[in-house]
């Protein structure tokens, strides 16, 4: 018997925020948009531009503000305990979850492996696709020099199998907004299969978008996550709010009115 999932979002916390269209705020101790938490995870609204960890800018990271957010809730000495799952690339928005203990994260990582893990991810695109919606299966390879992944439709020296299915939720007066739940997890996946059909993500001119936004962000948010709880056993949904910006308050209403 399927067990019917406890849903987190921003209708459910307490705590409120404000998420300004040019992002100007950057994510610290005090505007942390925490979705969820208990003993075992703690999953964090990521804004545009966060880290999850160091990289060569030397920029704060939101997996550093997570530990130091666990250490002063619970009055713990120093950093607590936590340990990256999953990641979403630096201009991409949403959810991602941490793990508190070694247990969870053992067990998460594994659930990951196994793919026992569903996200969806709201995209914003310049085109809409052939087909209402559909299963696109591909190819990936990944040039690390330029921090990009190309597609090929068929299996070639390096590359990986892809896959993911994706809905068309509707149009506004220049975009078009899909849904995207990803079966793999390859890098740049969703970016590269949707500009390969024709489908290029807002402001994403790595992957052929006409032109970037003026954050430097792309229009791709990581909208829900379900799992089995590692420990409790129940099933889990977080749903994480995208940007304040009217673009994606338009997304909303389409969303809402299906």
């Amino acid at each position: 018997m399927k067990k019917n999932p406890t849903n987190h979002s921003s209708s459910n916390q307490k705590k409120k925020w404000v998420d300004k269209s040019n992002h100007s705020v950057k994510t610290n101790l005090e505007n942390l948009r925490v979705l969820y938490e208990d003993n075992h995870i703690i999953a964090i609204n990521k804004r545009p531009g966060d880290i999850l960890q160091s990289d060569k800018t030397k920029d704060p990271v939101l997996s550093s503000f997570a530990a130091k957010y666990i250490a002063k809730k619970y009055n713990k000495p120093g950093e607590a305990f936590i340990s990256i799952l999953h990641r979403i690339d630096r201009p991409v928005s949403g959810v991602v979850i941490f793990g508190r203990t070694s247990k969870a994260t053992s067990r998460l990582s594994q659930m990951f492996k196994n793919r026992e893990i569903q996200k969806s991810y709201w995209a914003i695109v310049e085109n809409p696709p052939n087909k209402t919606s559909g299963t696109v299966i591909n190819f990936l390879k990944k040039n690390s020099d330029r921090n990009k992944s190309y597609v090929s439709h068929h299996e070639t020296k390096g590359s990986k199998e892809s896959q993911l299915s994706y809905k068309h939720i509707g149009s506004g007066d220049k975009y078009h907004f899909l849904e995207v739940e990803p079966k793999t997890g390859r890098h740049h996946q969703i970016r590269a299969t949707l500009a390969d059909i024709g489908c290029s993500i807002k402001g994403d001119i790595k992957y052929m978008a006409k032109r970037s936004n003026k954050d430097a962000s792309v229009c791709l948010h990581a909208r829900k996550i379900e799992f089995i709880h590692p420990v409790k056993k129940e099933l889990i949904s977080i749903t994480a709010p995208p940007p304040a910006e009217p673009i994606w308050d338009e997304f909303l209403r389409i969303s809402e009115s299906e």
